[in-house]
Parts: structure tokens; sequence; C-alpha cells
């Protein structure tokens, strides 16, 4: 390898996901729906990539792609430069070195039948290491780093809480010492002090260990907290992406300040009313219906009839984000986008 070549590659992102589609037949005769359609994001190294959306919008069919577990009908994924779109599955587990996932429910991810030594010892015994003292020594530092006593490893799941087997569960994903880990809804069946102690969690082993997240949510209060950039999917199409502070304060898509209002608030008066605001273009609009246009449009309370009939082409802002509406920015100017904190 040429030293232009390894510049090269400690430059490029951990993950390059572009232009992927991924479809699927409910019923054999259906046509196709199309779970993700010509999405594309890119997550450098030791950063988080938030992906948020509500429940349907193709955030863990993406998180599926990128591991493999569903076919690209179009598209690539790119693991730190090395395209893994169509991988076997002898190449595809030698990605375990690389990349790991953390799924939302622990009670599910970890077998209750094996202690938490031997599930923490499973990613390495895959990538062909073999050695007892290596991975007693790999669990004992990894137990640690994720607050939990080296002693654990004799114990089983059901010996912990909740909180306590997801932190087993990202010590797991970290054994191999992985330069990306998919984070799907990882935090969101979590009491709320707990999460936020796990969200804490991350940001500290990203700092220590260089991990790249795809952190995958529908809580875009999670999402403020911990990511650097987001991604908003509607429908399996991107609507708006940039850096999490831009997308936050000041929404490019009607989409995503419709997310922003829904978000929990402590007062229930201010969360009914946000959630009216959220929900305004719905009822005036009427139910989604099927078209070639913005697949939001029929919940947008500024949709014109172009929305209805052309889908927007995703461009870039002045301020650098990527945005899918026809009436970015004159629409902020009809509709507040001051978001309550």
């Amino acid at each position: 390898m040429t030293e232009e070549t390894a510049m090269t590659e400690e430059q490029s992102p951990v993950l390059d996901v572009r232009n992927v589609s991924v479809g699927f037949r409910r019923r054999r005769r259906e046509p196709l729906f199309q779970a993700l359609d010509d999405v594309s994001l890119t997550v450098p190294r030791g950063t988080t990539m938030g992906l948020v959306g509500e429940s349907g919008s193709g955030k863990s069919t993406l998180a599926k792609a990128v591991l493999g577990l569903v076919p690209t009908q179009s598209g690539s994924v790119r693991l730190l430069g090395q395209d893994t779109t169509h991988l076997g599955p002898a190449a595809r587990r030698k990605l375990g070195s690389s990349l790991q996932a953390v799924f939302q429910d622990p009670n599910s991810s970890l077998n209750p039948s094996y202690s938490v030594g031997r599930s923490l010892a499973e990613p390495m015994l895959a990538q062909g290491i073999r050695s007892r003292e290596i991975i007693a020594r790999r669990t004992e530092r990894m137990l640690e780093d994720v607050g939990l006593d080296p002693a654990a490893a004799a114990k089983y799941p059901r010996d912990f809480s909740g909180g306590q087997r997801q932190r087993i569960s990202i010590a797991r994903a970290l054994m191999t010492d992985p330069q990306l880990v998919i984070c799907d809804e990882s935090v969101s069946a979590l009491d709320l002090s707990v999460k936020a102690q796990i969200l804490n969690l991350l940001a500290d082993l990203q700092d220590g260990h260089g991990v790249g997240y795809l952190f995958i949510s529908h809580d875009m209060s999670v999402v403020r907290h911990i990511c650097h950039d987001v991604t908003v999917l509607y429908r399996g199409q991107v609507m708006e992406a940039g850096p999490t502070r831009l997308v936050t304060q000041e929404p490019a898509h009607p989409y995503t300040r419709a997310l922003l209002l829904a978000a929990p608030v402590a007062d229930p008066a201010v969360q009914r009313k946000r959630r009216a605001i959220a929900t305004a273009g719905e009822l005036a609009n009427g139910a989604p219906q099927p078209g070639s246009g913005c697949p939001f449009a029929a919940r947008c309370p500024v949709a014109q009839e172009r929305c209805r009939q052309t889908r927007p082409e995703a461009r870039t802002t002045a301020d650098g984000r990527t945005v899918a509406c026809h009436r970015y920015p004159e629409w902020q100017s009809e509709i507040t986008t001051d978001i309550a904190r």
C-alpha cells in the first residue's frame, strides 16, 4: 500500500451510503413497496450520524442494508472505503471486526443461557480469535469501560437490570474494536434517567475508542443530545440532512418541524398545543395519497399543487444542509419555525 493510498483510506468516511433503494413485496402479487428510495448518507470517522423518522420511515431497513441483512435494488454501501453492497456470507462475517450493532431490546440480544463472558466472547470467536487470555483481558477491559465490574462476566443476563443489560450489549459490540456501531433504537426502551446514562456512556466510549455511530431513533430530543449530524427520513426518502444544531434549531423541511413539535415536553398543555400544530396539515389535506410528488405533501401545512405532482430534488442550502422541499425557504415565513424546548 502506498503512502498516498493509506492517507486516502484514513480520510475516507467510515460509512458511505449512496443512492440506496430497497423494495419489498408484502404479498406475492402485490406491487413493490419501496422501503428506501434513493437514500444517501455519510458517517465520518469518530462521529455520530443520527437517522430519525417515524415508525415505517425506513430507518431499520437502512440499518439492515448496511449490515447485509436485506438486498439492495440499487446504490452502494461502502464501509471504510470497501464496497460491501453485495458481499457473500464469508466476506460479510469478516466485517465483524469493523462493523457491529446494538439493538433496542437487550433481552432478545443476549442469550439467557450464556454467561456474560461467553456472550462477549462471541464476536472475537467469530473473527477467529481463540486465545482465552486475549478474550479474558478484552472482556475485563470492556466491562470496565461500560461501568460494570469485571466479575459480571461470570453472571447471566437475568442478574442485571435493563440498563445494565444494555451496557453489556454495548460492551459486546465493542469487543472487536469496530470502526462503526449501528445503534438501532438502542435507548428507546429505557427509563429516562437510564437513557441519559447510556447516551453519556456512548459519547464517552466514542471519545475513548474513536468509534463512529449510525444512531437510529424516532426521538429528536435524543438525537439533539448525541448526534453531530442528522438525516431525516420519511416514507423511505431523505427529507433533510445536515448538522444537528442547524436542523433542530431551524428546520428546513416542514416534516422536520413536525418531528420536533412531536418531541415530548414536561408541560402537558404545551405538549397538546405542539402536537395540534404538528398535525394541522394532516387534518387540512386528508390521508396520504400515492403518487410521484413529495411523500409528505398530504400532511404538509404549506403544500401546493406542485408538491403533490412532482418529487422535489434534494438541494444544498446556503448553510450546507441538504433539503428536499419545493417551498424552502419561503415556507418558513408562512408558519412559525420556533421550536419550544
